[in-house]
């Protein structure tokens, strides 16, 4: 089986940035667990039918897809819903991330950035678990700036987040990306250099 590193993070905290030094690094391939879900949303997929009988069609563009930002509207504001909502996706998105770490070649490192990555199974695949983090107003800003939310958007979801504290403590690694970005490259390659030695001990 592939080595696995579990990058985690709150919404807008950097994951992704983080994921392509790994790549530069040289790490093998990167699993972007929302990019899963996002495939995983469209008509004929799983989630997609769980989703409509869930919540309804009032959740549809006009072309017959899940709109993500009326369902959105929905769920960020009600736990209960939000809670609804992750036990439609959860279940789905792990069985096609273990399709994609199984298909992966033996001697592989492979990133799996998921923000649930603690809280579901697979943080147990993991050699070493890392988490992303960086100043609220940075995540409001990259919100704002990469989603096109309105500023309310934008809170609602950071204010559906899980507190970091308890995460911190379940992780190897922390990388701090509230500064420069060459900071946060220092930092990466710190962990990375850390992590290759883990892998010949």
């Amino acid at each position: 089986m592939p080595v696995l590193l579990g990058l985690t993070g709150n919404i807008a905290s950097g994951k992704t940035t983080v994921g392509q030094m790994l790549l530069e690094l040289g790490a093998s391939r990167y699993l972007d667990a929302d990019l899963l879900v996002h495939q995983l949303y469209a008509k004929g997929q799983p989630i997609y039918t769980g989703v409509v009988a869930a919540f309804g069609e009032e959740i549809l563009a006009p072309d017959g897809e899940i709109d993500r930002r009326k369902l959105g509207a929905i769920v960020f504001n009600a736990p209960d819903k939000m809670r609804r909502l992750e036990a439609i996706v959860h279940p789905a998105v792990g069985v096609a991330l273990m399709a994609e770490i199984q298909a992966a070649p033996a001697e592989a490192i492979l990133i799996l950035d998921a923000v649930k990555l603690l809280e579901g199974g697979s943080a147990t695949l993991c050699k070493s678990k890392w988490l992303v983090i960086c100043e609220e107003q940075q995540q409001m800003r990259r919100l704002i700036a990469r989603n096109g939310f309105t500023e309310a958007e934008a809170r609602a979801r950071l204010a559906a987040q899980p507190p970091l504290a308890p995460k911190i403590a379940l992780v190897d690694e922390v990388i701090d990306n509230s500064g420069e970005l060459s900071a946060t490259r220092a930092q990466v390659e710190a962990a990375w250099a850390r992590f290759q030695r883990s892998l010949s001990a």
